[in-house]
């Protein structure tokens, strides 16, 4: 099987599986979990098999038309680019999807809906792919949209739940939202560029020798981040992802590990050269990605339920992402993707693991439960060694790829030649924001990281009140999923090295004073944390450090900053106003005419059947009559005259 061969089914054998599940899952359900299953872990195979035979070889690029445009030098191509950047993150999105289907047989063991959740999640995983592979915007559009159908249905899994039914509209609407400008930005793009593919797009613009500029760089750059925002949840369309959480834990895992919102982040990193032609872009992508940094990480600093802490922590960790792509170098960005991926699947599928124990995702509740780490072993080390990797300390995978980002914002701001290429200089101002920012949320996610494991975990000298509700031990291919992506969240930080044969060749290794300065910072959050948290455990109040650590700025940050009670006055109230007032045209203005041109004829022919009486008297009466109006007229008007 030639590599070309093999890059085609790693998609089209989830799509497969997909199909054939919605056609036949609940009349053979014994074929739903195998079908679920193999087909998605054969893809994770030949998408490792792709990633081995194209380690230190050319991008591998194979095209065929898929239709015409009416514009000759505009095809819409089924189109392969299969470099660096897209065989690695095919193999995360691939292994997570492989791992979230088998976790999934146990987690939702039972369910009647698990032949069409089973098909959604491969459908899902297959649109990442073709969005991972392709190389022509189009087909990437098909992929990124099918994306969001797809976690419209799976966040309302549980759709008799009035929070769910709300959380899945919600992400399908504000993704849209972000998803209308993108298009256009799409279209404008290939209008500048001439094609609709990224290769010849960014070949365009990275050569010195072809004198290509794009006619309208920031605004094709920034209508393209609107759809990033959307798909990434980036300030200010990130709202939707903590309300996601409605949906199962694996798809949690999913969404927020290797698909979805992984998509906006992987498109700028292939594009990169697209936004680097604007500085104002870049500028407004680093000020975006501080916001949603900062603001992510102390909201996740005040919330209850665990799956909320975690999906405020993928904001943040996405505007890393950002970060490293605002001071241009997508080396860093993919770098923290791929690390971010591993222990954010980890997190999410030992939450699950820790909720099916404990009976709940409640903090406080999970606070006052005794021997919690003894009935549920295999959660607390992985939640223990994913919250380390996300808090950056050292050996742990997020400290490199953490460490990669802030020692490129690092660059940006003192030298202002760091990046892809010199053609990929960052401004200055950028590298000071990202910078800055970085720094700052690095103390913050260590903090809320050490807040949810002394909550979690930590059993004080005083025995916590209350039993781990009686139950069955997790499944085996729950926990076992669990020590399998141990691996990558301990040891792919040390991927440093080598990644650079795989990227633009870069460096990716810690610097020494960024390294002081982060690790420093996540030293001292969770310090802070700890001191906090023993404080209020032995004043024999409530266990919770958040109150000690946010102050009057903690019922804020549990709100989430009011974002949606924002949105709500900004847009909704003013939408809802908007319709009541079209509604009131509509049957007061515009019904009072239709009703009144269908209520004349038939008044009409009221007066004219009371005219006809049958009586011969009137008849004449009214003839003699109308001829004296017309003869005193004909009088009138001849002496007028």
């Amino acid at each position: 099987m030639n590599t070309t061969t093999a890059a085609v089914l790693v998609p089209l054998l989830p799509a497969l599986a997909a199909a054939v599940l919605l056609l036949t899952g609940r009349r053979a359900p014994g074929f739903v979990q195998p079908l679920a299953v193999l087909p998605t872990l054969a893809a994770a195979a030949l998408a490792v098999l792709v990633a081995v035979r194209q380690h230190g070889a050319e991008p591998l690029i194979a095209a065929t038309e898929l239709t015409p445009t009416g514009n000759e030098t505009l095809p819409v191509e089924l189109a392969l680019r299969l470099d660096g950047f897209a065989v690695l993150v095919a193999v995360l999105v691939a292994v997570v999807a492989g791992c979230v289907q088998l976790y999934s047989t146990a987690y939702l063991r039972g369910d009647r809906r698990y032949p069409s959740y089973a098909a959604l999640v491969s459908l899902f995983t297959s649109a990442m792919l073709l969005v991972v592979y392709t190389d022509d915007l189009v087909v990437l559009l098909v992929g990124w949209e099918v994306m969001g159908v797809c976690s419209y249905f799976l966040v309302g899994h549980y759709w008799e739940t009035t929070t769910a039914r709300a959380a899945s509209l919600k992400a399908f609407l504000v993704t849209k939202l972000g998803d209308v400008p993108f298009l256009i930005g799409i279209l404008a793009l290939a209008s500048d560029a001439g094609s609709f593919r990224i290769s010849e797009i960014v070949a365009r613009l990275s050569s010195s020798l072809s004198g290509f500029e794009l006619a309208h760089p920031t605004v094709v750059a920034l209508l393209l981040l609107a759809g990033v925002a959307g798909k990434s949840a980036q300030v200010p369309l990130h709202t939707w992802l903590p309300d996601a959480m409605a949906g199962p834990t694996p798809v949690s895992a999913l969404i927020h590990a290797a698909t979805m919102v992984a998509a906006g982040v992987y498109f700028v990193a292939r594009l990169l050269p697209v936004f680097a032609e604007s500085a104002a872009a870049l500028v407004v992508l680093a000020a975006l990605a501080a916001l949603t940094m900062l603001g992510s990480a102390l909201a996740a600093l005040a919330q209850d339920d665990v799956k909320r802490v975690l999906a405020y922590s993928t904001i943040g960790q996405l505007g890393f992402m950002a970060g490293a792509l605002a001071v241009a170098d997508r080396e860093a960005a993919v770098f923290h993707l791929l690390t971010h991926g591993a222990f954010k699947a980890l997190l999410f599928l030992a939450a699950g693991v820790l909720i099916q124990t404990a009976g709940t995702g409640s903090l406080a509740a999970l606070s006052r439960m005794r021997d919690l780490r003894a009935k549920a072993p295999d959660a607390f080390w992985a939640m223990t060694i994913g919250l380390l990797a996300l808090a950056a300390v050292p050996p742990f995978s997020g400290f490199f790829s953490k460490e990669a980002v802030i020692g490129a914002a690092e660059h940006a701001a003192l030298d202002n030649e760091h990046g892809v290429s010199s053609s990929l200089a960052a401004p200055a101002a950028a590298g000071w924001i990202v910078l800055v920012a970085g720094l700052a949320t690095a103390l913050l996610t260590a903090a809320y990281a050490a807040r949810l494991w002394l909550l979690a975990f930590h059993d004080p000298v005083r025995a916590r009140t209350e039993s781990v509700p009686p139950g069955a031990r997790s499944a085996p291919a729950m926990t076992g999923v669990l020590w399998l992506l141990v691996v990558p969240s301990l040891l792919l930080g040390l991927a440093y090295r080598e990644l650079p044969d795989w990227f633009d060749g870069g460096s990716l290794a810690p610097t020494l004073t960024t390294s002081v300065l982060a690790t420093g910072a996540a030293v001292l959050g969770g310090t802070a944390t700890y001191a906090a948290w023993r404080r209020a455990y032995e004043s024999g109040g409530a266990e919770d450090p958040a109150p000690a650590l946010l102050g009057p700025l903690r019922r804020h940050a549990e709100a989430g900053f009011h974002a949606d009670a924002l949105y709500a006055a900004a847009v909704v109230r003013p939408v809802r106003g908007a319709a009541r007032l079209v509604r009131f045209l509509d049957r007061a203005v515009i019904d009072t005419y239709v009703r009144g041109a269908a209520r004349a004829p038939g008044l009409l022919g009221t007066l004219a059947r009371r005219a006809q009486t049958g009586n011969v008297q009137t008849y004449l009466s009214a003839l003699v009559a109308g001829a004296l109006v017309l003869g005193v007229a004909a009088v009138l008007v001849a002496v007028g005259e």
